[in-house]
C-alpha cells in the first residue's frame, strides 16, 4: 500500500512540472487522482490540492460525487472524508491529499450511447485508478428516473440544473416518513409532497391529521377542513376500546364496567333496529339468537337512552347491593360525557339515525368536488379523545378500501407519529397503534397508504417506520435519532448520513423506493400564501406592525369553545349519496338550520317561529331528560339537545318532526321538567317515564328503514371488519 501511494504521489508530482518554455505541463482536465487503497465498498484517492493543482479545491469537497474509470464503465464514489496525510498544508505549493469515498454504483454506456446507473458493480478499481470529476451526463443518469410517474420535488444539491425527480406510484405503494426536527420545513416539504400526489394521482383521497392546525392555508384549493366544531363521528361507530377510551378520559378502564358495556351496547343496537316490532325490553334481555349478530364493534346506530336504560335494568336485576356501584359509576360517566360541550362531534347528533354514509362520504371526499384533502383540526379536541378520534379514522381507511376492493384508495398523513405510535409499547393507545400498523403492513394490498412525519424518529415504533420504504431525512441533531435514519439507508451511500446534523433548511437526505438512487437535495419553494400556517404569520405581522389590535374578547371565546374558528363547511356543500339513500335522511344532512327570527317577526303572531332559536341548557340531567322527556315512551322519535337555551327560557325540546317533547303545541309555553333529586359526586339524573320500560312504543318519527338494495358498500364495511 505504502509504495503505491508513493508512486501515485510522484505521478501527481511529475504532472505538474512545466516545460521548458515555462508554461504548466497541463490546464485544468478531469484527471483528478488515483486510486491508492480499495476494499469493496470504500475507497482511498491519493490527489493534489493547491495554487497549482489541475482541478480546483471544491472536487474534493465532502458530499461531492466523483468517477473512478475501470474498464469501460466509471464507478461512483461519494466523498465523505478529505484529510491531508502529514496535516500540514503549503500555502506556495501543492498538496497530496487522500479522499475516502464510499462506492454507490457504476454508469456504463449503452448501445444508443446513453449512460446507464445501476447500483451493483461488476468490477472494482486497481491500484493506479483514474479518478475523476463526475460528468454531467453521469450525473443526470444517476438521479432521473424512467417511471412516467415521476414528477420534479426540487433539486440535486451538487448541481441544481439536475431535478430531483420522485416516483409518485412507488411513494404511495411501499409508505413514506417525512423526519426532521423543528423548524427545517417539515410541513412545507409535506405540503409540496401532497401537492405532487393529488395532481398526478387524482384518484387518491388524503386525510392529513393536523394537531397544530396548520395545513389549512397550505391546501386552501384542494382540500376542506374539519375541526372540532364541524367534526360529526356519531358515539355508534367507535368500537368498544375506542368508546372506552373516551368514557374513561384516557385513564384505566374498571373491567366490571367494560364488561357491562360489552353486554348491553348489542343489546342497545337491538332494541334501536327493533323499535317498531314492539319487542319488550325484557325479551331483549334474554338474548335470543339473533342478537348474537350484533356486537359492540358493529358500526350500528343505537341511543345514549337506551343504553342508560338497560343499565338500570341490568342494575335492577341485581341482588346485592355490593353489584351495583359499578353499574351506577358507568350511567354517571357517560351521563358526564352528554353534559360536556367538547364531546358534541360523538354525542351532539339531534336525532340518532344511520348516519354512517355520509360521514364516509364527507370524510372520504365521496365524491372529490375538486377537494381530494380532508384536513382534521385536532388541536380543539379533548386531549383524552384524540387518540380515539384517530383510531377510528385510520380504522375506517382501510376498512373502507378493504370492503370497495381497492377502489377508494386513501392516503393517512399522520403529523407529529410518535403521539400516536410510540416507541414504547406500553404507552400510547394500542387501537390506535393497532389501526395505523395495520395500514403500514397490509394496506398497499387494498389502496390505502401511510405518510409518517415527525421530529423524533426515535420516539417512532419502529416496526412501523421500517414500513416506510422511503425517507426524507431533514436536519437532524439527536444522535440517537441519526442512528435511526443511518440504520434505516440501505446498500451503498450510508455515509450521507454523516450530513444529516448540518442540512440546511428545505434541505434533505432523500432515499427509498421512490428514488432512482440516494440523493441530497433541496424542496422547490412554495408560493408564501400556500405556506402552512400561513395564517399564523400574517397575524404575528400584522401584530408586529401594529396594524391589528389584539381582539381579547374574541381570544377568550375561543379558550372557552365558544365561538367557531372556521366556517362550518360540512354545510357549506351538498353530500352526493347514491340514489337508493332515504329522501328523509339526505334533508336531514343537507338542510340548514332554522334562521334566528327578527324583532318584526316576533312582533308579528302569524310569524312565530315554530321553534324558538334558544336551545336547551347543557347539563348532564338536561342531556339526558332531553332524550327521554318526562311522559315520553323511550321508544319515541329522538329529540334535540345539542345547544344551550337563552337565559331564562328553561330546557325546552322538540321531536325531529317539529313537535314539542312537552306535548303542547310549538307556539305554547315550555314545560319545565322537575328537577332530579341530587346526590353526593353524581351528576343528577333525569326523571324516570312514568309509564312501564319493558314495552317499547312504536317509533314515529325515526327514518324508515333503508331499502334492500341500498348501499353495498356500506354493508359490506359493517361485515368486514374483525
Amino acid at each position: 500500500m505504502q509504495s503505491s501511494q508513493s508512486g501515485a504521489h510522484e505521478q501527481l508530482e511529475s504532472a505538474g512540472k512545466a516545460d521548458p518554455a515555462g508554461e504548466p505541463a497541463f490546464q485544468r482536465n478531469r484527471t483528478e487522482g488515483y486510486v491508492v487503497d480499495c476494499d469493496g465498498e470504500r475507497a482511498v484517492i491519493a490527489a493534489e490540492a493547491g495554487i497549482h493543482a489541475a482541478g480546483s479545491d471544491d472536487y474534493w469537497a465532502v458530499g461531492q460525487m466523483i468517477s473512478v474509470r475501470v474498464g469501460s464503465n466509471r464507478l461512483v464514489g461519494l466523498i465523505y472524508k478529505v484529510d491531508v496525510p502529514d496535516h500540514t498544508w503549503q500555502i506556495e505549493d501543492n498538496n497530496v491529499v487522500h479522499i475516502y469515498i464510499e462506492l454507490v454504483g457504476q454508469v456504463s454506456t449503452g448501445d444508443n450511447g446513453k449512460a446507464n446507473f445501476s447500483t451493483g458493480i461488476t468490477s472494482y478499481p486497481h491500484m493506479g485508478a483514474v479518478a475523476h470529476r463526475i460528468r454531467s451526463g453521469d450525473l443526470k443518469a444517476i438521479y432521473e428516473s424512467t417511471s412516467r410517474e415521476a414528477v420534479s420535488i426540487g433539486e440535486v444539491t451538487q448541481d441544481r440544473s439536475i431535478p430531483a425527480l420522485i416516483d409518485i406510484d412507488k411513494l404511495l405503494a411501499r409508505h413514506f416518513a417525512v423526519v426532521g426536527t423543528t423548524g427545517v420545513g417539515k410541513s412545507t416539504a409535506v405540503s409540496l409532497i401532497l401537492r405532487k400526489v393529488v395532481e398526478k394521482r387524482p384518484d387518491i383521497r388524503v386525510i392529513v391529521l393536523d394537531p397544530h392546525n396548520e395545513f389549512t392555508t397550505a391546501f386552501a384549493d384542494k382540500a376542506i377542513t374539519v375541526d372540532a366544531n364541524q367534526l360529526d363521528l356519531p358515539f355508534w361507530i367507535f368500537k368498544l376500546e375506542e368508546l372506552t377510551e373516551v368514557i374513561f378520559r384516557g385513564r384505566t378502564p374498571v373491567a366490571n364496567e367494560v364488561d357491562a358495556l360489552r353486554d348491553l351496547i348489542p343489546l342497545a343496537k337491538e332494541r334501536y333496529r327493533r323499535a317498531e316490532t314492539g319487542q319488550s325490553a325484557s325479551q331483549l334481555l334474554k338474548r335470543d339468537r339473533d342478537v348474537t349478530s350484533l356486537t359492540a364493534d358493529t358500526p350500528v346506530p343505537y341511543r345514549i337512552v337506551d343504553l342508560l336504560q338497560l343499565i338500570d335494568d341490568r342494575a335492577g336485576q341485581l341482588d346485592g347491593k355490593s353489584d351495583r356501584p359499578y353499574l351506577r359509576a358507568l350511567k354517571n360517566r357517560i351521563e358526564s360525557l352528554l353534559g360536556d360541550p367538547r364531546f358534541r362531534f360523538m354525542f351532539g347528533a339531534k336525532t340518532i339515525s344511520d348516519t354512517l354514509q355520509p360521514v364516509i362520504s364527507h370524510v372520504f371526499r365521496l365524491p372529490q368536488r375538486g377537494k381530494p384533502i380532508c384536513v382534521f383540526e385536532m388541536s380543539n379536541l379533548p386531549a383524552e379523545v384524540v387518540n380515539s378520534v384517530v383510531s377510528v379514522l385510520c380504522r375506517m381507511a382501510f376498512d373502507l378500501a378493504l370492503s370497495s376492493d381497492g377502489a377508494i384508495q386513501t392516503l393517512m398523513v399522520c403529523e407529529e407519529a410518535h403521539r400516536y405510535i410510540p416507541s414504547d409499547p406500553n404507552a400510547g393507545f394500542w387501537p390506535t397503534r393497532q389501526a395505523i400498523a395495520r395500514i403500514a403492513k397490509e394496506g398497499r394490498k387494498y389502496g390505502v397508504y401511510l405518510g409518517v412525519i415527525t421530529q423524533r424518529p426515535g420516539e417512532l415504533d419502529q416496526t412501523i417506520l421500517s414500513q416506510c420504504n422511503t425517507i426524507f431525512a431533514m436536519r437532524l441533531g439527536n444522535d440517537r435519532d441519526q442512528e435511526i435514519i443511518r440504520k434505516a439507508i440501505t446498500g451503498a451511500a450510508r455515509s450521507m448520513t454523516n450530513f444529516l446534523s448540518s442540512v440546511a433548511n428545505r434541505e434533505c437526505i432523500a432515499f427509498g423506493e421512490a428514488f432512482h438512487a440516494p440523493m441530497r437535495m433541496v424542496f422547490e419553494t412554495i408560493a408564501a400564501k400556500d405556506l402552512p400556517g400561513a395564517h399564523i404569520y400574517e397575524q404575528q405581522a400584522r401584530m408586529k406592525t401594529g396594524t391589528e389590535a389584539i381582539n381579547l374578547d374574541q381570544i377568550i371565546k375561543r379558550m372557552r369553545h365558544l365561538e367557531k374558528s372556521t366556517e362550518d363547511l360540512f354545510m357549506d356543500e351538498e353530500p352526493d349519496f347514491d340514489a337508493e339513500v332515504d329522501a328523509d335522511l339526505l334533508a336531514r344532512v343537507t338542510s340548514a338550520p332554522p334562521a334566528a327570527p327578527s324583532l318584526a317577526d316576533l312582533a308579528t303572531p302569524a310569524k312565530q317561529p315554530e321553534r324558538p332559536a334558544a336551545p336547551p341548557v347543557w347539563t348532564p340531567a338536561a342531556a339526558v331528560a332531553a332524550i327521554t322527556p318526562q311522559g315520553q315512551s323511550d321508544g319515541d322519535a329522538p329529540v334535540s339537545y345539542r345547544e344551550p337555551p337563552a337565559p331564562g327560557t328553561g330546557p325546552q325540546f322538540w321531536y325531529a318532526d317539529g313537535t314539542p317533547a312537552n306535548g303542547t303545541p310549538a307556539d305554547a309555553a315550555p314545560r319545565q321538567q322537575p328537577a332530579a333529586e341530587p346526590s353526593r359526586n353524581v351528576p343528577p339524573s333525569p326523571p324516570r317515564a312514568a309509564q312501564p320500560a319493558a314495552r317499547m312504543e312504536p317509533r314515529a318519527a325515526d327514518p324508515a328503514p333503508r331499502p334492500a338494495g341500498a348501499s353495498d358498500l356500506i354493508r359490506s364495511f359493517r361485515v368486514s371488519r374483525p
